[in-house]
């Protein structure tokens, strides 16, 4: 089973994108010529991930070890802090596969409808009915 394997650079002293920009060629031409199935880059405003799809680990280790590779992760911005090398998919969750959206509890299909608006003599309506309610009213007659 493929394995896959991340680089991560951060931002330092200059932008990790312009460092994908320069470094990207070499590190994919390396990779390619060590083994690897795919890769795939991924800028973020903290910095950028770089995913490579190997074999096994010892391509992986193989890819490490070549010369333009050890010297395109060396000029990395930060070099103290902003390089990190692991086993697994993006942004450090270290899982050997991407994450996927949480399904929605409940339904979360529609929702609810509006209260209608009451109408202007609704208080004279109810007023109404509460007396009538109370006493019987007999019907008015008309005499000529």
């Amino acid at each position: 089973m493929a394995e896959w394997f991340s680089i991560e650079v951060l931002n330092g002293a200059s932008s990790a994108r312009q460092w994908s920009d320069g470094a990207i060629d070499v590190l994919v031409n390396d990779a390619i010529v060590s083994g690897a199935s795919e890769w795939s880059l991924h800028q973020f405003p903290w910095g950028c991930v770089v995913e490579f799809e190997f074999a096994d680990e010892a391509m992986f280790e193989r890819f490490r070890t070549l010369p333009s590779t050890a010297a395109a992760l060396e000029r990395v911005p930060d070099p103290v802090n902003g390089l990190l090398v692991h086993r697994g998919r993006g942004g450090s969750s270290g899982t050997r596969f991407p994450r996927h959206p949480i399904p929605l509890r409940g339904s979360g299909a529609a929702a609810l409808p509006l209260p209608e608006e009451p109408e202007e003599d609704a208080p004279e309506l109810l007023h109404t009915e509460l007396l009538g309610a109370s006493r019987q009213e007999a019907p008015l007659s008309v005499c000529a």
